[in-house]
C-alpha cells in the first residue's frame, strides 16, 4: 500500500485550511497515494488556545467532519484526520479527536489524544491540559496491511501505548511538534517506535511559523521497520509518501523476531 503524510502550517482560519488540506489530498492522491494522513490541528492553529474550544463540534456532525468524509469518497483513499476538536461534556474542554474515514467516507474509528503536552523553558510554554480533555481508549484498526495503530503528537513518548496495541503493520501519528522538543527529539523516538515494534510508522506534522507566533518542527516522515527513513518533508506545506511493503516487514521480523522473544507484558 502507497501512503502520504500530508504536511501543514495551519493558520486560525478553518476555512482556509480546509482549502489548503484539500489541495494536498488531491496532490497526495494524484501521486497514488491509498492511504493518507492529515497532521494534528490541521483544522486550526488559534490565536489563543481556546480558539479550538470555540469551533468544536458535535461528534458526527459539523463542517470538518462533512468535509473529512467528502474527502475521503471523492478521493477513493482511506482518510485518517488528523485532529480536529470536538465537544466534550465539560464546557470549556475539547476532545483532540483523530477520526479516520473508509473509501466510501463512513467513519471507520475514532481516537482521542490520552497524553497531554505540557511544557515550558521560559520562552515557551504549553499546556494541552487546559483546553483539552484525555481520552481513555486505545485505538486500532484493521486494514489490508494488517492492524493500524492510532497515537497524536506527545503519545510519541510512551511507548507502553504502542506495545498495549499487539502487533501492527503501521503505527500513524499527526503531531505538532515544537520547533525545540522536535529538533531534539521527534526523528529519534519516531525510529524507536518502529525499531521496537517492528513495523511502518507515518508521521503527519505541523512544519514552519504559524500566524499565532509558534514555530512548529515539520519533518513528517515514513519510517520502515528496520528505522530507515523512507521519505520526508522537512518544512513547509506538502507531503511524504511511500510504500508500506509487508513482505518486507515479515522478513525483518523473521530474521530478527525480537517481538516473540518479548518476557514482560505491558
Amino acid at each position: 500500500m502507497k501512503v502520504a503524510a500530508i504536511q501543514m502550517v495551519s493558520s486560525p482560519d478553518p476555512i482556509q485550511n480546509m482549502s489548503t488540506a484539500a489541495a494536498l489530498l488531491r496532490s497526495a492522491k494524484q501521486a497514488g497515494a491509498e492511504l493518507i494522513v492529515l497532521p494534528e490541528y490541521w483544522s486550526i492553529m488559534g490565536m489563543r488556545d481556546t480558539d479550538k474550544v470555540a469551533c468544536a463540534e458535535e461528534f458526527g456532525e459539523g463542517p470538518l467532519q462533512n468535509f473529512m468524509a467528502k474527502m475521503a469518497q471523492e478521493l477513493e483513499i482511506s482518510l485518517v484526520g488528523g485532529t480536529i476538536p470536538l465537544r466534550s461534556e465539560y464546557e470549556t474542554k475539547i476532545f483532540n479527536a483523530c477520526l479516520v474515514f473508509g473509501a466510501d467516507g463512513r467513519l471507520l474509528t475514532r481516537y482521542d489524544k490520552i497524553h497531554l503536552f505540557g511544557f515550558s523553558n521560559g520562552d515557551e510554554s504549553y499546556q494541552e491540559s487546559n483546553t483539552i480533555h484525555p481520552g481513555e481508549e486505545i485505538v486500532h484498526f484493521s486494514s489490508s496491511i494488517g492492524e493500524v495503530g492510532l497515537g497524536i503528537c506527545y503519545d510519541l513518548r510512551f511507548p507502553e501505548l504502542f506495545r498495549s496495541m499487539g502487533q501492527c503493520g503501521l503505527i500513524i501519528l499527526p503531531a505538532a511538534f515544537t520547533h525545540v522538543t522536535g529538533q531534539a527529539h521527534w526523528e529519534i523516538l519516531l525510529r524507536a517506535r518502529a525499531i521496537e515494534n517492528q513495523c511502518y510508522v507515518l508521521a503527519s506534522a505541523q512544519g514552519g511559523l504559524h500566524a499565532n507566533g509558534r514555530r512548529t518542527w515539520g519533518h513528517s516522515m515514513l519510517i520502515d521497520p528496520w528505522g530507515k527513513i523512507i521519505d520526508c518533508k522537512e518544512e513547509g506545506e506538502g507531503f511524504c509518501l511511500g510504500e508500506v511493503d509487508t513482505v518486507q516487514m515479515e522478513k525483518i521480523r523473521r530474521n530478527l523476531p525480537a517481538l516473540k522473544h518479548r518476557k514482560l507484558a505491558c
